[in-house]
C-alpha cells in the first residue's frame, strides 16, 4: 500500500503544523484510512492491533469537531489506566499545540478531586480519564455531557478489567468511539456498554468502534448500533518487531524462580520487565527477587498513584533494573533501553 502524507489529508493548518513539529510526515496505514472517513461523519468499524498509531486516528478527527469558542465538554476519551490517560492527553494536546482556545483535561484516581474540579470549571473540551473518576464527576455534575459530540473508548478491554459495574446515563452524547472493543466485550460488560449506547440519541450519532480483532458479540453490537458502517482493516502480519529475538522455556511452575533468576545472571539486562498474571504474583515475585539480591520492583492496580509514580521513577533512572508487572498495570508505559 502506497503511503500517505499528513499535508494529503485536508486537516487543518495548525493540526499539521503540530504533526511536522512532532517529526511525523507519513500516516500510519490506520492513520490515513481511518483519518478521513471518521471525519466524514460516518459509522465506522476500525480493525487494528495496539501500537499502530490509533490516539492519531481518532485524536486528529476530535480535533476537527471541537468548537475552540464554546468551553463546554465536547469530547470525552476514556483510558484504563492513568498513565495510559496522561499519555493519551499529552499525545492530543500536543497535536493541538496551535488550535488557540482548545483545552485538555486528564482526570484519574488518585488525584486530588478537588483540584480536577476547579479545573473542570474552567472549562475543558476534551476531558480523558479513566472510567471511576469520569464516574464520579458526571455524578457530581462536575463534568457535564449537554455538549458532548463524541465519546471514545481507548484500550477498552484493559478499561473494563479495572472498572466497576456502573452505568452512567449519557443522555446527550452524539458519537461514541470504542478502541479495543474486542478485550472490553469479554469482560462481561457488554451490557454497560449496551447501556450507554441506548442512552445516546440515535439521531446524529457518529459510532466509531477500534477493535483488534472480530468475535461474534463485537459483530452483535455493530449491528444494532451503527448504521451502514465502514470497515477499515488494517491488520499487522508480523506480530513482533523483527529486531526482537523471542525464545520461551518450557518450566515447570515451581521452578520458574530458579530459571528466571539464571537467565538474568546470563544475560544481565540493563533493564528488563517481567509480566505477571496477578497482583499476588507480582508482590510474591518481586519479595523473592529483592530476597536473592535485584533490584526490583512492582506494579499493579491496587498501588496508589505515589507508589506508581515513584516505581515508574525508580524505572526510568535505572535505579529498579527489573520491573514486575501485570499487563493491565504496564499498558501505556514507554521506556527506552528496556533489553528484556
Amino acid at each position: 500500500m502506497e503511503t500517505v502524507r499528513f499535508d494529503e489529508l485536508d486537516l487543518y493548518p495548525q493540526v499539521l503544523r503540530a504533526i511536522k513539529e512532532m517529526g511525523f510526515e507519513e500516516a500510519t496505514p490506520i492513520q490515513s484510512q481511518a483519518i478521513p472517513v471518521v471525519m466524514s461523519g460516518v459509522d465506522v468499524i476500525g480493525q487494528a492491533q495496539t501500537g499502530t498509531g490509533k490516539t492519531a486516528s481518532f485524536g486528529i478527527p476530535v480535533l476537527h469537531k471541537v468548537d475552540p469558542n464554546n468551553k463546554k465538554t465536547q469530547v470525552i476519551i476514556l483510558s484504563p489506566t492513568r498513565e495510559l490517560a496522561i499519555q493519551v492527553s499529552e499525545e492530543i494536546r500536543k497535536l493541538s499545540k496551535y488550535m488557540h482556545g482548545v483545552k485538555i483535561l486528564p482526570v484519574y484516581g488518585g488525584q486530588d478531586i478537588n483540584r480536577q474540579i476547579k479545573a473542570l470549571k474552567g472549562g475543558a473540551q476534551i476531558i480523558i480519564g479513566t472510567p471511576g473518576r469520569v464516574m464520579d464527576h458526571l455524578r457530581r455534575k462536575t463534568i457535564r455531557c449537554e455538549a458532548v459530540n463524541t465519546i471514545v473508548l481507548d484500550e477498552a478491554d484493559e478499561m473494563l478489567n479495572m472498572m466497576e459495574r456502573k452505568t452512567v446515563s449519557l443522555a446527550t452524547i452524539q458519537n461514541v468511539v470504542m478502541d479495543e472493543a474486542d478485550e472490553m466485550l469479554n469482560m462481561g460488560f457488554r451490557e454497560d456498554i449496551e447501556t450507554i449506547l441506548e442512552y445516546i440519541p440515535e439521531e446524529g450519532r457518529q459510532t466509531v468502534l477500534f477493535s483488534a480483532t472480530m468475535p461474534k458479540p463485537i459483530l452483535d453490537i455493530t449491528k444494532k448500533y451503527q448504521h451502514d458502517a465502514v470497515t477499515i482493516k488494517v491488520v499487522k502480519k508480523e506480530l513482533t518487531v523483527p529486531s526482537i529475538e523471542q525464545y520461551y522455556y518450557d518450566v515447570k511452575p515451581k521452578k520458574k524462580e530458579e530459571v528466571l533468576s539464571r537467565l538474568l545472571d546470563i544475560y544481565s539486562p540493563r533493564l528488563s520487565v517481567v509480566f505477571c498474571n496477578t497482583k499476588k504474583q507480582v508482590d510474591l515475585l518481586v519479595n523473592a527477587l529483592l530476597g536473592r539480591g535485584y533490584f526490583a520492583a512492582g506494579l499493579h492496580g491496587d498501588m496508589k498513584q505515589e507508589q506508581r509514580d515513584r516505581v515508574m521513577q525508580g524505572f526510568r533512572t535505572g535505579k529498579t533494573e527489573i520491573l514486575v508487572a501485570t499487563d493491565v498495570a504496564a499498558r501505556g508505559i514507554d521506556v527506552d533501553e528496556v533489553e528484556a
